[in-house]
């Protein structure tokens, strides 16, 4: 798990940051067991009640729309949010132009930086190798 400040935020723009990642799931139409695990490992940064998560898990089904999840977000949370939408939208291995698409409207709400989006892809694509090389290290170990 990632070390976080997400916990810190108020508990609105948690909440917020949750459909954000809610709706980052639906985006390609599709969700798969990689977004998923990555869903539910950021959720649980978030530290909602359990009737909030309960709401985040229903919106799965019927996403809010991007401007509805951003209305809620501040700039710490919102920059959060889209650094976790970038680890989401890659976890099945791709971002596909729709996803891109998103990223950057919320990289564009935010007024971030240009390249924000490719930074942040970057160092997630490094993240995932790091990853990697600690499965690879953990096989490695085995006699």
């Amino acid at each position: 798990m990632l070390p976080d400040t997400v916990h810190k935020l108020p508990r609105s723009e948690r909440f917020a940051y949750a459909l954000l990642l809610a709706h980052m799931t639906r985006v390609d139409n599709e969700l798969t067991v990689e977004e998923m695990a990555m869903f539910e490992q950021r959720l649980g940064t978030a530290l909602l009640s359990p009737k909030q998560r309960d709401k985040i898990r229903a919106s799965l089904k019927s996403p809010p729309s991007l401007d509805d999840c951003l209305a809620g977000l501040g700039p710490e949370s919102g920059r959060l949010a889209l650094r976790d939408a970038v680890l989401m939208a890659a976890a099945d291995g791709t971002v596909d132009e729709d996803e891109r698409e998103v990223l950057d409207k919320i990289a564009k709400h935010f007024d971030l930086a240009p390249d924000a989006i490719n930074r942040l892809l970057a160092w997630t694509v490094e993240g995932y190798s790091w990853m990697q090389s600690g499965y690879e290290l953990l096989n490695d170990l085995s006699r």
